[in-house]
């Protein structure tokens, strides 16, 4: 089988990028609950930032940086902080994701924030671990082939 071997410039443009790429996507993320963006697209962001470290290195040397065995945990972690935020407005007595049942804050609209900020957090991760599994996946191609 033939070992990748990455080209120096490819993988020192992309490992020189891929940073600054995950600060956009946290920008995007802690800003969607008031502006454009928000945690699919901050999710989106990481992913391609993952995604392209891994094209550029190889899929093993880009294991460092984000391994297969973090996805299924990661995604799950995001899918329990969306709907935990749900469940603790519906505890409160009130409608499923109503953020100022929360009570974050005392006042109201900065409570709201607050749980669109948790919500936007929890669909990243989602979002980012499934984009990264399923590249995963397809890179891996059919074991049963």
């Amino acid at each position: 089988m033939k070992t990748h071997r990455p080209n120096p410039i490819v993988s020192l443009v992309s490992r020189t990028v891929s940073p600054f790429i995950m600060m956009f996507a946290l920008y995007v993320i802690f800003h969607g609950h008031y502006s454009p963006g928000g945690g699919f697209q901050g999710g989106t962001l990481i992913a391609a930032a993952i995604i392209l470290v891994r094209l550029s290195e190889g899929s093993e040397r880009a294991q460092l940086q984000f391994s297969r065995s973090w996805a299924t945990p990661l995604g799950s972690l995001g899918v329990l902080i969306y709907f935990s935020t749900g469940l603790a407005a519906l505890l409160m007595g009130d409608r499923f994701l109503n953020y100022a049942a929360l009570h974050l804050s005392h006042h109201e609209p900065l409570s709201r924030s607050y749980g669109i900020l948790l919500v936007e957090i929890g669909v990243g991760l989602a979002v980012l671990a499934i984009l990264v599994s399923i590249y995963d996946n397809l890179l891996e191609g059919d074991p049963d082939a």
